[in-house]
This record gives structure tokens, sequence and C-alpha cells, in this order.
């Protein structure tokens, strides 16, 4: 007798997994419309890279700070009271940008984005597990690449945003016809009149983002959802404590590699898109066309996660997450060597490659761990992505030297994402001759 084939997501679950992955789009569109806002402050603050790179390293710091308490606070209530009070910080911190615009403090910005980032750190320690348990384990990763998909959806909505309705309308990125920008030649009094204006059209994004978040926490809200299996065994008084739980994740050796894996694909993926367009506009494209190839970029990246998803029916996800890796390292090389738009075209290519990396990293890395034990090794997979805190502004110093060994600096900083995608593909490789159970 045939045995009967395994659904991805059970029907009994099809409400909580609609609403649950709505959340990743939102996180989305957060990630994807500040990316572009470390160029934009660069000039409007007068910054140089490495501080207008301080935009990532307060949205991801907020990561590795609320990631930890996010998961004590979801092992002691629910996933939902998760959820719940992510939405709310999340809100909170865009709402934060209405006086940040008014003050004009570049600290203040930071300040914002690092208390909306709390609100995604609970969103992202709850939401992930959440999926994978929403059904079988042996398609957990596939359902995870599946709603994962709509994470670039959400990106490429804050991208069109940016690069559609933010970028054209700042004054201060006007140039000359030799594409010089013509904000640092102005009087005082000119740049504090353009830096009012311009602040103001960064503020409004996150303030109507801030709106529909609290259209999706009344959603949720008023939503009865499904408890997991580690929620049973909690009323049913079967839990580990905190220290059983750390010591079963650290003699975990491929969960323990995976949190390390996943801080080197963070800072990776961060640092390729936040710094394009920098590199675009060393080959004289200003900020508005230099995103339309992050969109591009992001497109490429939509795409390949619903072809990677398909593709792990048939190839060995770890296996699958080695050949990308190989590939997004052949695309840095080229961004590395090539001065030009091939160059560019190097660079957008990478997206195609991480698609899968982020999701894939995750389900192999909580795959052999117990389901009383996956909220607190969610949070430190989530807390992994203080990688993209730590490396982008490594990488605008070495943007800042304006040339290395007669290269373009911008050129040579993109060392620093092929050396995490080499990281990626040890870690795949590794995971792969482990032999561990086939998703």
């Amino acid at each position: 007798m045939m045995e009967q084939k395994k659904p991805l997501i059970p029907r009994k679950y099809l409400l909580t997994f609609i609403l649950v992955t709505s959340l990743f789009a939102l996180w989305g569109f957060a990630n994807d419309i500040t990316n572009p806002m470390v160029a934009a402050f660069q000039t409007v603050m007068e910054l140089s890279a490495a501080k207008a790179s301080m935009v990532q390293f307060a949205f991801y710091g907020g990561y590795a700070t609320m990631a930890i308490p996010a998961a004590l606070f979801i092992r002691k209530y629910s996933y939902k009271s998760g959820i719940l009070l992510g939405l709310a910080l999340y809100a909170i911190g865009a709402f934060l940008f209405i006086p940040a615009a008014a003050y004009q403090e570049f600290t203040f910005f930071c300040l914002s984005l690092y208390i909306l980032t709390f609100g995604l750190a609970f969103l992202e320690t709850t939401a992930n597990p959440f999926i994978l348990s929403l059904g079988d384990k042996e398609t957990s990763t596939r359902r995870l690449n599946m709603a994962q998909a709509f994470n670039p959806m959400g990106s490429l909505c804050g991208m069109s945003i940016a690069s559609l309705i933010v970028l054209p309308q700042l004054i201060s990125d006007k140039r000359d016809a030799a594409g010089q920008i013509l904000f640092f030649g102005l009087s005082e009094a000119e740049k504090a009149d353009i830096r009012l204006h311009d602040l103001a059209v960064i503020r409004n994004p996150y303030v109507a983002i801030g709106l529909v978040v609290l259209i999706v926490f009344s959603i949720i809200a008023l939503t009865k959802m499904p408890k997991t299996q580690s929620e049973e065994q909690k009323a049913q008084g079967i839990t580990h404590t905190a220290k059983e739980t750390l010591s079963n994740l650290w003699h975990n050796a491929i969960y323990r590699e995976g949190v390390l894996t996943q801080m080197f694909y963070v800072a990776a993926q961060i640092m390729t898109w936040t710094f394009i367009i920098q590199y675009a506009d060393n080959l004289g494209i200003n900020k508005a066309t230099a995103q339309m190839y992050n969109i591009v970029a992001m497109s490429l990246f939509l795409c390949s996660r619903f072809i990677s998803t398909f593709l792990m029916k048939y190839v060995n996800s770890r296996c699958l997450l080695a050949i990308f890796g190989c590939g997004a390292a052949l695309c840095s090389i080229g961004a590395i060597a090539i001065v030009g738009m091939p160059g560019l075209y190097c660079l957008v290519g990478i997206s195609f490659f991480m698609s899968l990396m982020f999701p894939t990293i995750y389900g192999i890395a909580l795959e052999n761990v117990d389901s009383q034990d996956t909220t607190l090794g969610a949070a430190f997979l989530v807390m992994a992505i203080v990688g993209g805190a730590l490396m982008p502004p490594l990488q605008g110093l070495l943007i800042d030297q304006q040339v290395i060994c007669g290269h373009p600096a911008v050129n040579v900083s993109f060392v620093l994402p092929l050396l995490c995608f080499l990281e990626i593909i040890i870690y795949g490789y590794r995971s792969y001759k482990k032999g561990l159970i086939k998703i």
C-alpha cells in the first residue's frame, strides 16, 4: 500500500499559516525600506559611510538585545502573546519617527529603529518556529521556505516605496550635469530647509506602516491560534528548565554551528543590499536609479525562493545550501574584481543565491532540537541577526578609504560578504556529510 503523502500545510492550520506568514512581509518591509536610508542619511545629515551605517547597527542591534527576552516571554506565555507584543513594539518604533524628524537628530532616528526592531525580534522569534510547528517535521524546512517567500514580497514593497516615493523626493540628492551632489555647496540656512523637508519624506512611510501594523494587531488579537506541541507540554507540566535547554543546545553541534553561520549569512545579506547604492554611486548612478538595481536584486531573490523551495523536493536542503553558497561566492568575486556595470550585475546576482539561505540554515539548525527547546533555540538564531549590525560599519570603513591597492574601495569591500559565503558553503557541506534525516 502506497504511503500517503504528507501535506505541506495541514488544512486545520491554514488560516494560522496565512496570518503568521503576513508577519514575514511586515518585517521584510521594515528591513528593506531601511537599507537605502543609510545612503539618504549619509547625504542629508552629512555623515561618513561608517557613521551612516550606524542605522544598520541600531536596526540589527535591536534583534541582538531583544531576542532572548522575547524567547523567555514566549516560554512563559504563548506564541500569540509574543506576536501581539512584537506588533505593539513595531508600531511604537514606527511612530517615534514623528518626533525624530521634528528634532532632526540622527541619534533619535537610530533610537526609533532600535525600538522598532525590538518588535521585529519578537515577531521573528515567534513566527519562524511557529511555522515549523504547523505540520509534519519532515516538511518543516520546505514550509518555512514557503512562508519566507513572503518576506521578499514585503521587502519589494519597501524597496519600491523607497525608490519611487522617498528617494526621488530627496532634494539633498539633486546633482549637477557632472553628477556631483549640489547639497554640499549650499549655505547652512539652505541646508537646514532641505534637511527639514527630506527628513519629513523619510518619516512618512514609517508612520504609514505603523498604522498597517495596528490593523494586523487587531486581526490577530481577535483570532484563535492553535497550541503547539511545546505549549501543550507546558500545560501538562512537562518542561525543560532554561539551564537544561541551554545545555541541550550547546551540545548540539549542528545547531551551534548554525547560529554562527546564520550570523555570517545576515551580515552578507545586509552588506550586499545596503551598499549596492554606494557601488552604483561609484559608477555615477544617482540614489533613486541605484535603488532600482536593489529592486531587481530583490525580484531575483523572490523568484529564487520559490525555485529553491521546489528544488528541495528533489535535492537535499544541505547540499542545495552549499551549491547556492558557491554561486553567491562566485558573484561576489565578480563584484570585487570587475570595475563597471558587469561588476554591478554580479552584485545584483548574489541575491539569487542568497534566497534559500536564511530559512534553510534555520531549519537545519533546529531540526534535531527538542520541541521544548525550540523557542530559546529560535531566539539565538534570531539573535544571530546581530551580524547585520556588526559587519556593515566595518564595510563602511573600507568604503571611506576611496581606493585600496589601486582598486575602488567599494569593490574591495565586498570581500567581507565573500568570506561570509565561504562559511555558509562549509556549513552546508558539513551538515550534509553528517547525514541527518532528509527534510
